[in-house]
């Protein structure tokens, strides 16, 4: 357990999420594990106590996290007790994200009992796992990417409306120079392994390190986002709930004609992936959650709009950023199903946007192309929003 423990330790800080030390991370064994010592350990025993949960979290987000969340903890929205993004993480996993004035054991522990997390003002945030510490890590890592993509959504509409806070422009203007610059340094051509793959050995360890390189590259947070390759008639795809950077013995073989059972653990995104695999010109497909593309996919300043509330599943307006389209779509097979809306807007493109969701791209013989694309396009939506902001 303690390995486990350090093991998501770890990956809070390689993510830049938390600084060294800062994560608190406990979790059931015989008795209740933790990480390390802190003035806060009792307090967290007693949320430990208050719930039939395997592990818990707190940490103080590393910045611009933290100076984000508290700007977006203190907003007038916040003050009913919860903010509401308009994400695809907060409305598959966390549907909303609590907040709360102090770090008070009993209050938290309410909380808990019907939300995955809560943010605790000029504290941090608190997630728990019901199995493992993986679990508080993902519900972590969510709240981390659903704020800042919420914060940066809202400070643009407020630009266009001409209510922008002052002190809202300077964290945006700290965390944008940040974030240009670590996106700046991720190599435009990477060193990946080339195709066409004929070998099912070759396509699995392709697939193994452009996973691996996108979630070193942050162009996906915790376990979100999946990757495939076609080898002749047979889907390589990760599968639902596998980490990216931790794919070995995770990919399911999946005919094009669903004749097996394998789709069974495969990702809930493989109907859209087969239907991308239709046009002959594509071998892999890279879905990625890369902040600046779902950020320019919730831009809609059409308030009159009659499916507004439903962008995500029902706008019917052709959208894009650049040559880029944004689509609606719901994860799965209903009417409304990415697989009914992904493929046609990649027919003959590098890419597209899924509202709220993430980028989809694809390549011709391996993930060189589908990589270079998600970094590409990523830069062009982070360069597009400073162009809005600034005027």
């Amino acid at each position: 357990m303690e390995r486990l423990i350090r093991k998501y330790e770890d990956k809070l800080v390689a993510h830049g999420l938390c600084d060294p030390g800062a994560p608190l991370i406990g979790s059931r064994d015989e008795a209740v594990l933790w990480n390390r010592d802190d003035a806060l350990v009792p307090a967290m025993e007693e949320v430990f106590a208050g719930l039939n949960i395997a592990s818990l979290l707190f940490a103080r987000p590393a910045e611009p996290f933290f100076s984000i969340m508290e700007r977006v903890a203190h907003s007038p929205e916040a003050r009913a007790g919860c903010i509401r993004p308009q994400d695809s993480e907060t409305r598959t996993f966390l549907h909303d994200i609590p907040v709360l004035d102090a770090f008070v054991p009993r209050d938290i522990i309410a909380t808990l009992k019907r939300r995955k997390c809560v943010v605790v003002r000029s504290h941090g945030i608190v997630t728990y796992g019901t199995v493992s510490p993986e679990q508080a890590f993902v519900f972590f890592s969510s709240v981390c990417f659903s704020i800042y993509v919420k914060f940066f959504a809202d400070y643009r509409d407020a630009v266009r409306a001409g209510t922008a806070d002052a002190a809202d422009r300077a964290v945006v203007e700290r965390a944008l120079a940040s974030y240009e610059s670590f996106v700046a340094r991720i190599p435009e051509s990477p060193r990946l392994m080339r195709g066409p793959f004929t070998e099912p050995d070759d396509c699995l360890a392709a697939i193994v390190e452009a996973g691996r390189m996108t979630v070193e590259c942050r162009m996906v947070d915790s376990f979100f986002g999946n990757i495939s390759y076609r080898l002749g008639d047979t889907v390589y795809i990760s599968q639902t709930g596998s980490s990216l950077d931790e794919l070995g013995g995770m990919i399911d073989p999946c005919p094009m004609d669903n004749s097996s059972c394998a789709a069974i653990t495969a990702s809930s995104e493989l109907s859209a992936h087969r239907g991308i695999y239709r046009d002959p010109g594509v071998a892999a497909i890279l879905h990625g959650h890369p902040k600046f593309a779902v950020i320019a996919s919730l831009d809609c300043d059409d308030d009159a709009c009659a499916h507004r509330g439903r962008c995500h599943v029902e706008c019917a307006r052709e959208r894009f950023v650049g040559d880029v389209p944004i689509v609606p779509g719901e994860v799965g097979t209903g009417p409304h199903g990415l697989c009914n809306t992904l493929p046609p807007a990649m027919r003959g493109r590098r890419g597209a946007i899924v509202f709220g969701h993430g980028l989809f791209t694809t390549g011709a013989a391996d993930f060189t192309d589908a990589f270079a694309s998600l970094v590409s396009v990523e830069r062009m939506c982070l360069e597009e929003y400073r162009q809005t902001i600034t005027g």
